[in-house]
């Protein structure tokens, strides 16, 4: 949703990423209609300065009715927070659902669980400009091999950096986790006003990076059946290694456990912190703050010299519901949403970053601050699992909770991913 983004900077991605619980529901089917005219209602979320984007949404419906004889377009922006009620009744009510939705990249299981999107792999196929889409942004809307939407945009997470307070110190950017941590120490050191890097306990994908760049990964499996990976030994390394970060000597835990993605940029953006794992959707927010002008972004290094850590990549995609009557006008239209043009146009908009590699690329020579998430996408992003067991493992903080126990000493690393383990493969086996 912006959830995974937009609501965290968006994220709001705050919620980047916390995701509402998915609509409970197997009641819809398919309206077997294709209507060619009529109209067609549409909900997109609505964003914190939604004026931008209500403009080029506004250019792309124009076009759509010029271009389809009888047809009208009817959008509503809705409130991300209260999207999963809206949803649901869309679900259970399809006489007053929309024909297409923007949804949040972790909803897609869920929501195809719940049979509410409908499968558009053939017309994706047939999609020229599909072929440009980023391979984690196409398995954001695929499950069990067929694909329930088109990716709208994507978002990932780097290292912010304090150029003032490396130039005095005399430091370079870390390129690996080990110098990440060790630079950390020697800012809080020599400024124990500032927190070296700023880490939070409840900031989820701003600790997966370092899970996955020890060889652990959240799950494995695939066709809906998953297995907890996060009590594995490389799994085990990558917490030890973001846990050992809360400290004195770096982010006190009394003050650091309970911070989430929004508590850490805006720390760095008030200018208490060296350094800071922040999103692309949180430039506006530091630029807004007291260390413009003095900072830089560079991928979060991973375990080898000159590696990335790999990134959670968030976002919202477009799909249309099952319920539709107006199938071949609506999958016209998502793909009109998610074009490349408009794709670009959002980015000049709003910064939401294309799907597309080649538009990325693109905005990428326009505006430099999006290079380093640019290279961070091209080395690789995770993904949540394509489960709908996800939405219940995120809204009761499984993982959170498994960090926070490590940084208050209640459980050792090993207990405390063994016991998050056990709540993951419940949810997993409850999720059928």
């Amino acid at each position: 949703m912006n959830l995974s983004v937009r609501c965290a900077g968006l994220t709001a991605l705050a919620a980047l990423l916390v995701t509402a619980c998915a609509p409970q529901t197997s009641s819809n089917s398919s309206s077997g209609k294709d209507e060619k005219t009529g109209t067609l209602r549409v909900w997109l979320f609505q964003e914190v300065g939604n004026a931008p984007k209500q403009k080029v949404v506004d250019s792309v419906v124009a076009g759509f009715e010029r271009a389809h004889e009888g047809t009208k377009v009817d959008v509503e922006y809705i409130p991300v927070d209260t999207r999963a009620q809206r949803v649901k009744a869309a679900f259970n009510d399809p006489a007053s659902a929309p024909d297409v939705i923007e949804y949040g990249n972790t909803d897609t299981a869920g929501y195809v669980k719940d049979g509410g999107l409908l499968d558009v792999t053939k017309e994706f196929g047939d999609w020229a400009e599909a072929e440009d889409t980023d391979p984690t942004a196409k398995q954001s809307v695929t499950v069990d091999g067929k694909l329930y939407g088109a990716p709208f945009y994507v978002g990932v997470r780097a290292l912010y950096y304090r150029t003032d307070v490396f130039r005095e110190l005399g430091l370079s950017a870390p390129r690996t986790m080990d110098e990440l941590a060790s630079t950390a120490r020697k800012i809080r050191a020599a400024k124990p006003e500032l927190y070296g890097l700023v880490v939070g306990g409840a900031y989820t994908y701003g600790a997966m990076p370092f899970v996955w760049a020890n060889g652990g990964e959240l799950a494995h499996g695939k066709s809906g059946s998953y297995a907890s990976g996060i009590d594995s030994p490389q799994a085990r390394k990558g917490i030890k290694a973001y846990t050992s970060l809360f400290g004195d000597d770096n982010c006190p835990a009394a003050k650091c456990a309970g911070m989430g993605g929004n508590d850490t940029i805006s720390a760095f953006a008030a200018g208490k912190a060296g350094m800071a794992i922040g999103g692309d959707f949180s430039h506006t927010a530091v630029e807004a703050g007291k260390v413009k002008g003095k900072y830089a972004v560079v991928p979060l290094p991973g375990v080898r010299p000159g590696s990335i850590a790999p990134a959670f990549a968030g976002g919202n995609n477009i799909g249309v519901l099952k319920s539709t009557s107006h199938r071949t006008l609506a999958v016209r239209l998502m793909e009109q949403l998610a074009s490349k043009k408009t794709q670009g146009e959002l980015f000049d908009a709003m910064g939401f970053l294309p799907t597309f590699t080649d538009v990325r690329q693109q905005v990428a020579r326009q505006e430099p601050f999006v290079k380093p998430f640019v290279r961070t996408l091209s080395a690789g992003t995770r993904f949540v699992p394509a489960s709908p067991a996800w939405a219940q493992i995120d809204s009761t903080l499984v993982l959170p909770t498994m960090f926070q126990e490590v940084i208050s000493g209640k459980k050792d690393v090993a207990k405390a991913s063994d016991d998050a383990a056990k709540k993951m493969n419940d949810a997993f086996g409850s999720a059928g």
